[in-house]
């Protein structure tokens, strides 16, 4: 198992269980002390669990993962809706991705299409972003142009966030957004994990013609702090083949379009 799987499943097990012992970590991962101490201690520097002698226990913030750590979950759903992102992209449109894992492994396909893709080399296509790691990856593709939008940088997602998005949002129109979330409610709306994540993501909501939800099918189980806007106002669900049919049903009925990876 790669380190970062193990720090991820590692989070996961002090989540579950509220504190954890070095023992318990050697006996779960079959790793020696000493990586089980320096596994804990990563954690308690990214400020993800608080170390205690002879192990560690959750915290605040043990539940909003450093990306890096929460790519390596659900790969294999978030490359098929990467893939299936990156076929929808209209070439000379403009385009929008919030931060997260699975806009991140979207975005740079849209970029690995766009370099293959004579069509991208025909016509300028705009990405607007506020997640810097987007950016940083896509700025090399010269097929297309990078817009980020403004505002502060937040450590564990790289989005902008804060009121100078308000100053460009409304200034500009995007064709599709492709917007990640932390957790999906057809009765109650879409969720972020943070207030100021959330209220940048209503306002790319706000400037797009058409917004397309991608996440995979666990975010319909998952729960999350702020709301960003209600579910009937997202246009189409990407999703995974494990969906069960009664989320699936769900999003039908609220009359949004579902699309399966």
């Amino acid at each position: 198992m790669e380190r970062e799987d193990r720090l991820s499943r590692l989070v996961d097990l002090i989540l579950e269980s509220g504190s954890v012992r070095v023992e318990g970590v050697m006996e779960h991962f079959g790793v020696s002390p000493a990586t089980a101490r320096r596994d804990l201690d990563v954690l308690a520097e990214q400020q993800l669990v608080t170390r205690t002698r002879g192990g560690a226990m959750s915290n605040s913030s043990s539940g909003d993962l450093p990306l890096r750590y929460r790519s390596v979950r659900n790969g294999h759903a978030k490359r098929a809706i990467a893939s299936r992102v990156a076929e929808l992209v209209e070439p000379g449109s403009v385009i929008a991705f919030n931060g997260g894992t699975t806009t991140t492994a979207a975005a740079y396909e849209v970029g690995v299409r766009s370099a293959s893709d004579p069509l991208f080399a025909a016509e300028d296509t705009t990405l607007v972003t506020n997640a810097v790691n987007i950016a940083n990856d896509l700025t090399v593709r010269p097929q297309l142009r990078i817009v980020v939008i403004g505002g502060v940088a937040r450590t564990r997602s790289y989005e902008l966030i804060g009121p100078l998005t308000s100053l460009i949002l409304p200034e500009i129109s995007i064709d599709t957004l492709f917007l990640g979330v932390n957790a999906i409610d057809p009765a109650r709306g879409l969720f972020a994990q943070d207030d100021g994540e959330a209220a940048v993501n209503a306002a790319l909501i706000a400037a797009a013609r058409r917004t397309v939800v991608v996440a995979d099918a666990s975010k319909f189980a998952a729960t999350a702090f702020a709301r960003i806007v209600d579910f009937t106002d997202a246009d189409a669900v990407l999703t995974d083949a494990g969906i069960t049919d009664t989320d699936a049903d769900a999003v039908r009925e609220a009359g949004v379009e579902l699309l399966l990876a």
